[in-house]
């Protein structure tokens, strides 16, 4: 009875260990080859529950998803033979498992460094054809995109895999150029500044003048419209001033001679000579003097 319950016992932990051999799972983030000896018998097995055969056949996964290689930077010659340090990276997934297996064994680090590789020449070849300015900002997006279609044609006949996009982080220049170009640039940043300033300082002197100018012309229509307003003014008080006279001779002669008296004694300090007979003291001498 114990013999025949270690039998079951071990009967059952065999078949669990073939199971466990010979059942396996594909995700759907993964793609796999199934191998016999080391030959591939399966180039692309689909997502889900799979039988193989113990000790004979071997699964390899690999991711599906599309993944990230940083090439290195590097550096490379314009059409100008100036030099530029260009750092980029792809994006890429697996299309034909097969092939990926066969040129890369399988090893997301091998595929990346052969990928990374292939960048760089294909971004050598790019920038040797073009300026400084093109790789820079005029041809920036043309130049990505011819070679990512490139690229993803020698990749995918290489590698069995689909570049995505080719993107560039970043574009810079040797330290030596750095320095050049960074003095140049002042320079002619300082000439537009002083080209800038002389043509402020050009239109501030025009619109001063200007100002100068409508202050003179308003200055001169007010001074000129202040006398026509003073001669007429005057004109009128002479009229009255005549009407006034003309009414009464000998009032107008006494108030002026009131106002003479009071402008000539304003001060205790002021001393008149006058003779006995002067006109001065008329009204005072004689208070009918206009009798």
């Amino acid at each position: 009875m114990k013999a025949r319950s270690l039998l079951s016992l071990l009967a059952l932990l065999l078949a669990l260990f073939l199971a466990n051999s010979a059942l396996y799972i594909v995700m759907e983030t993964e793609r796999a080859v199934l191998l016999r000896f080391g030959e591939v018998v399966n180039p692309d097995i689909k997502p889900g529950l799979h039988v193989k055969i113990p000790f004979v056949n071997n699964v390899r996964r690999f991711d599906a998803r599309v993944l990230t290689v940083d090439a290195q930077p590097e550096r490379f010659l314009t059409l100008e033979k100036k030099a530029v340090v260009v750092d980029s990276y792809a994006k890429w997934k697996v299309s034909d498992v097969a092939k990926y297996y066969t040129a890369t064994s399988g090893d997301e680090s091998r595929a990346n460094a052969l990928l990374s590789q292939r960048i760089n020449n294909g971004l050598r070849n790019e920038v040797g054809v073009r300026t400084l300015h093109e790789v820079v900002s005029g041809e920036r997006d043309q130049l990505m995109t011819q070679l990512t279609a490139k690229l993803n044609e020698v990749a995918r006949n290489e590698l069995g895999v689909d570049v995505v996009d080719v993107r560039v982080k970043q574009i810079d220049l040797p330290p030596a150029v750095s320095e050049s170009v960074f003095r140049r640039m002042n320079a002619e940043r300082e000439k537009e500044a002083r080209e800038l300033r002389s043509q402020g300082r050009e239109l501030a002197e025009g619109i001063r003048a200007a100002a100068d100018r409508e202050v003179t012309i308003i200055k001169a229509n007010a001074y000129r419209e202040a006398e026509l307003v003073r001669g007429e003014g005057d004109a009128r008080a002479t009229a009255t001033y005549a009407e006034a006279f003309n009414r009464d001779q000998e009032f107008y002669s006494f108030t002026r001679s009131l106002r003479a008296y009071r402008n000539a004694f304003q001060s205790k300090d002021d001393v008149m000579l006058l003779g006995p007979e002067s006109d001065f003291f008329h009204y005072l001498k004689n208070s009918e003097a206009g009798n």
